[in-house]
């Protein structure tokens, strides 16, 4: 059971399933969902909107911290934190053209090989899906820190995701 009080909110939560199981699950499903329908161009363009919502969001929130505290330069918009910032957004589009690359050669390849796939993308709308989720839990905590209350379980999952990479130096 994890309790956590942060800002106000108090909430529990069992860890029966973690929370990157619950989203490899999703991004699986929603890839093969995807394949059949064809979708990974507008997944593609969701992503490429969540990655501007969040950097914008992620500005925002910086700004209001600034400005509740005044000299400190632990909060605020930072030039250097801006360009990671992008060089993130930016890793997160070579991924994405690793996994469409792979799916373009597996899918010429097996058609050279006369198999027969239906799938025409995989690898190409799982990794979009991820990372569409990803940029949505960004955009959860820019809004938590602008002082948006977020309901209680979007709270304790963004809690348990912090808790997971707390913990991943420990392993």
């Amino acid at each position: 059971m994890i309790k956590k009080v942060e800002e106000g909110w108090e909430y529990t939560m069992e860890k029966k399933i973690s929370v990157n199981t619950v989203k490899g699950a999703i991004a699986i499903v929603s890839a093969l969902i995807g394949s059949e329908l064809e979708i990974i161009s507008p997944a593609m363009i969701l992503l490429i909107f969540l990655m501007m919502v969040d950097y914008v969001s992620g500005m925002l929130a910086a700004k209001k911290e600034a400005v509740e505290h005044p000299g400190s330069k632990k909060y605020g918009w930072s030039s250097k934190k801006s360009i990671m910032g992008i060089y993130k957004k930016l890793g997160y589009i070579l991924i994405l053209l690793v996994a469409v690359s792979t799916d373009y050669i597996l899918y010429a390849l097996l058609g050279e090989l006369g198999v027969e796939n239906q799938l025409k993308t995989v690898f190409g709308l799982l990794v979009t899906v991820w990372l569409v989720i990803n940029e949505l839990i960004s955009i959860l905590e820019n809004a938590g820190r602008m002082g948006v209350g977020l309901p209680k379980f979007l709270l304790g999952i963004l809690a348990e995701i912090r808790e997971e990479i707390d913990n991943y130096h420990e392993k």
